[in-house]
């Protein structure tokens, strides 16, 4: 069977609001798990730059936080919102906290490992700011380590808008002949 697209997920805002994936078809998204006290928390910084730069190419950061790592997300949405904004100036959509691994994940962190492995295999989300690179098709593109930082990730996130900007303009690929 094959795996739904990326547009047939939703999540909560952390201002509560429920928002269908689909409301980010056509783009190149980066999602990532965050933690407001965590080592690598000022990846936060990382990750604007990247939407600040690349956002009006077509490109979001869908920041998700969690829990589940060393309890290094303990504030409710309000106050995770407000330490992004103030202190990382964040302008890309921040989700309500979320389980990434277990029974409770959360189904599009079950799609995005599912669709992506880890290291050997393995599908488990191993420790807060894990990336998952998704290309304008929604098709997972590239998982990251944590210890990937966002600027790292230029290449990538440029291959992936100039590939899909051409694509645009070429209209579907022609089959092979």
């Amino acid at each position: 069977m094959a795996a739904p697209p990326l547009s047939a997920f939703s999540a909560r805002r952390a201002d509560g609001r429920e928002t269908p994936l689909a409301e980010f078809a056509g783009q190149v998204l980066l999602v990532v798990n965050t933690a407001s006290a965590c080592g690598f928390t000022p990846q936060y910084a990382g990750l604007e730059a990247l939407q600040r730069d690349y956002g009006p190419r077509g490109f979001s950061v869908l920041a998700f936080p969690c829990n589940q790592f060393g309890g290094q997300e303990p504030g409710d949405e309000a106050s995770i919102a407000q330490f992004c904004e103030t202190r990382f100036n964040a302008t890309f959509p921040l989700f309500a906290k979320v389980e990434v691994n277990g029974e409770g994940a959360h189904p599009l962190f079950r799609h995005l490992k599912a669709q992506k492995p880890g290291v050997l295999g393995t599908e488990a989300i191993k420790w807060n700011f894990t990336k998952f690179l998704i290309d304008r098709q929604g098709r997972v593109a590239g998982r990251f380590a944590p210890a990937t930082a966002p600027e790292k990730l230029r290449s990538e996130i440029e291959r992936l808008l100039a590939a899909d900007a051409r694509q645009d303009l070429n209209g579907p690929a022609a089959a092979p002949g």
